[in-house]
């Protein structure tokens, strides 16, 4: 474990082949050490089947991160690697978020971050 500049604790960082994997682990380190970030969590969604059932998690258009920023608004981050692109249904999640007064963008890396969470 390494420590950050908030002094807390974090994961040494994980290499990834998927563009994507290795984005999500950035900003969330990123969103985790921000000092107007009270939470954020991965949300895993998608489906699988599982025996004879098939199980959704999640829901379509889910953010890969909520949170909630210390002045209590909810926090949507949808992770994109470099080329990635939103799909029609997480942007209108991330638009919902919004017009709700939440904060919500794309990231692909912390520099992201710290332009959306700046005041």
């Amino acid at each position: 474990m390494t420590a950050d500049l908030f002094g807390l604790e974090q994961q040494t960082p994980r290499t990834h082949s998927r563009p994507e994997a290795a984005a999500l682990v950035e900003v969330l380190k990123a969103l985790r050490t921000h000092p107007a970030v009270a939470w954020a969590e991965r949300m895993n969604s998608g489906a699988a089947k599982v025996g004879d059932r098939f199980i959704r998690f999640g829901f379509r258009g889910c953010p890969d991160v909520l949170g909630q920023l210390k002045d209590g608004r909810l926090l949507g981050v949808e992770v994109k690697a470099k080329a990635g692109r939103l799909r029609p249904e997480q942007a209108l999640y991330l638009e919902r978020i919004r017009c709700a007064g939440g904060v919500a963008f794309v990231a692909r890396d912390l520099r992201d971050v710290s332009r959306e969470l700046t005041d």
